[in-house]
Parts: structure tokens; sequence; C-alpha cells
């Protein structure tokens, strides 16, 4: 038999295993692997977050009450003082003259009145016995009286220049942080003019932003809703503000005031929130992001943002069926809590919705889904942030 007798069954092999190879190719690829859970669905309190500035409760600027040249500085630049902590010492010498000439002053005028009063007491008794004269007596009464406005007038002479001896040493009328010296020794003091320093308190400090008005009506609602008024005490309402060190936790406070009309220029309102400041970490003029409840409590649906797709205007989240299909979701975002985004409306918290893997994915085709939880609270990295 010839080799060329073979050839139509070589042929329909070849054929045949061209077949299989194209049916091979054309089977359909394996399902992609996308990862899902369940929505973290807990009590949820919505916030806004708002820029401000720390400012010093208190704030003195320390001045002298009487003239007269700086004698002695007692602090250092920048230190912490307690109330009636000595600062500055203007020359006393010429209080001290003035002091002994009012106390001098004062001698006279009680000698003059003890002189008076005998005169008095000697005329009455003769005037009773016919012999002087009543208007004798009535002279004697004036000079009584004349000597005892003396003695007053020179005692409240003494007072003043007893106090004005004090006010040679000025002390810290507050506790807080005292600035630098802004005048050195041996310069003239005027009275009430001349800024010495200041004292800003540190420990409570506040805390003031401006509230734009539909914020503020949200706010003044939730306040009513807890028996409170936003403009009587600020509505008691818990903040916190952040730090630019993004190292340092939250500081915890309350609203305590706020203005009692809005801005006619920029329709907001100023508010301010008290912190208790322990540790003097909080500085006047620092500034801060304050967040501040919006809403009472309720649950919340929450889902990373990466979850979160968009279908031309519409957001979306990916949901695996039981079967495995994917289907679309449309929802209405809220803010973000937790490291989470609050799904207003679209999910219950039973779907299993598609966390990682969305570029892999379009509704209707079938996934081999990989169910992980999610924690209550996601971490900075995981939400973004």
């Amino acid at each position: 038999m010839s080799r060329n007798s073979f050839s139509p069954f070589k042929l329909g092999l070849a054929i045949a295993l061209m077949t299989a190879s194209s049916a091979l190719a054309q089977e359909a690829p394996p399902p992609p692997t996308v990862t899902v859970a369940k929505p973290v669905v807990r009590d949820v309190i919505d916030s806004d977050e708002f820029i401000g500035r720390f400012q010093a409760v208190d704030q003195v600027s320390v001045r002298s009450r009487i003239d007269g040249y700086l004698d002695t500085v007692h602090f250092k630049d920048g230190t912490l003082v307690k109330k009636g902590d000595p600062l500055f010492t203007i020359d006393q010498r010429p209080y001290i003259t003035a002091l002994a000439q009012a106390k001098s002053n004062l001698e006279v005028a009680n000698t003059t009145l003890t002189y008076a009063e005998a005169q008095f007491k000697r005329t009455q008794s003769l005037t009773g016995s016919g012999t002087l004269s009543v208007s004798t007596l009535d002279d004697q009464r004036r000079a009584f009286l004349a000597g005892q406005a003396s003695v007053a007038g020179a005692q409240a002479a003494v007072d003043a220049a007893q106090l004005n001896l004090t006010y040679t040493q000025i002390t810290a009328p507050q506790d807080g942080r005292i600035d630098r010296r802004l005048i050195s020794v041996g310069n003239l003091v005027n009275a009430n003019d001349t800024i010495l320093t200041s004292i800003v308190s540190l420990d409570p400090i506040d805390f003031y932003f401006d509230v734009d008005e539909r914020n503020l009506l949200s706010y003044a609602k939730t306040a009513r809703e807890n028996g409170k008024d936003l403009q009587e005490g600020g509505g008691g309402l818990e903040v916190t503000v952040t730090l630019t060190d993004s190292n340092q936790p939250p500081f915890k406070g309350k609203l305590d005031f706020a203005e009692n009309r809005l801005d006619d220029a920029t329709g907001t309102m100023r508010v301010r929130a008290r912190f208790d400041n322990p540790k003097f970490i909080l500085q006047p003029g620092l500034f801060g992001r304050v967040e501040i409840a919006a809403s009472n409590t309720y649950k919340g649906v929450l889902v990373p943002d990466e979850a979160v797709g968009s279908d031309q205007n519409e957001r979306i989240v990916y949901v695996v069926n039981a079967d495995g299909s994917v289907t679309t979701k449309p929802v209405r975002l809220g803010p973000k809590n937790y490291g989470y985004r609050v799904i207003r409306s679209g999910l219950t918290g039973d779907e299993s919705v598609v966390i990682n893997g969305l570029m892999r994915i379009r509704p209707g085709i079938k996934v081999k889904p990989e169910l992980v939880e999610l924690p209550q609270e996601a971490k900075a990295t995981e939400a973004g942030q």
C-alpha cells in the first residue's frame, strides 16, 4: 500500500483537532474574583467641620495706675504667673515721702481738733453760767466742726497716699502666661497709659468659628430637640477640635455661646466652644478644625468610599446577589463618619457590596465573591484620610 493512502485519515484527524482547540478557545473565562462585605450598620451622628481659632478666655494689658520711673522687673518673659505675683515696681521714694507728709498733716489736724474740742467744751460750760455770750459759743462750735472736717480730709489724704504707695507694686491680675516686658527699667511710666506687658489665661480656653445660616438652623433644631437653646449657652452641643498637627489627638469641648444675630455682610453667626486645657497644649491664636454634631443619633448604613461608583449623574454601589450575579443600586450619599461614607438611602445594610475589584465587573455578570467583615471604624489609611 502506498504512503498517500493515509492522507484522508490524517486530514480528518487534523480537522478534528483544530475544531476541539477552537471549542476550548471559545469556552467562557472563569468569573472574576471580587471582595464583598456587608455594610457597617451602627449608631451615627452627622457632623460638620469648620475652621476657627483659639482665643484666651481672659486677656489683660498690664498698666500702672500711677506715674513714675520703672525701678524693677520681677518676672521672666513668657513664664506662667499666678494672680498676685509681683511683676513690676515703680520708684517708691516720691510716694513714701508723700505718705509721710500726709501723715504729718493728719497729726496737725488731730492736734487742732483736740484744741478746738477743748475750747468748745469750756465755752459751752461758761455760756451756761452766763459768763460768755451765745455768739462766742457758736464760734467755738464752728471751729470744732471745722477741726473734725480737717481731720477727715487729712485722713483721706493719708489713705490716698498709702494707696498710691501700694500701686508702686504692680502684681498679676490673673493666672496665665505673661508676655515679654514692653518697657525697660529706668523709663518713665505714665499712669493708665503705658502698657507694660500682657497676660492671657490658658485654662480653660475658647475656640471661635463662624457658622452659616443653613447649618445654624440645623444646630438650633438639634438643640431644641434636646431641650436646649443654641443661643443660651450654645445649646451645650459637644464638639471636637483637631489641630494642624495630625499626631495630636482631637480635643473635646462644648458650645457655650452664640451671638444674638447674624452678620449682615457674611450671613454667618459667630459661635464659641470652651475647652479644658490643663496641660496648656492649646494656645491663643492657634487654628483648628472643629467638628460639631449636626443631628441626633440614628441607625446609619456605612460603606467605604471605594465601594461607591458613578453612573452619569447617579451614585451607585455594586451588589452581589445569591447566585453570584452583579446588580447596581443607586444611593444617596451622606457625610463621612467613622472613616466610612454614610448612605442616606438605597441600602438596608443586608446587601453584599463590592468593595474591591470594581474595575473588573459590570452589571449582569457573575463573579466569585470573597466575603470580608468591615471593622466598626475604619483606619485613617482605609478611609483615605
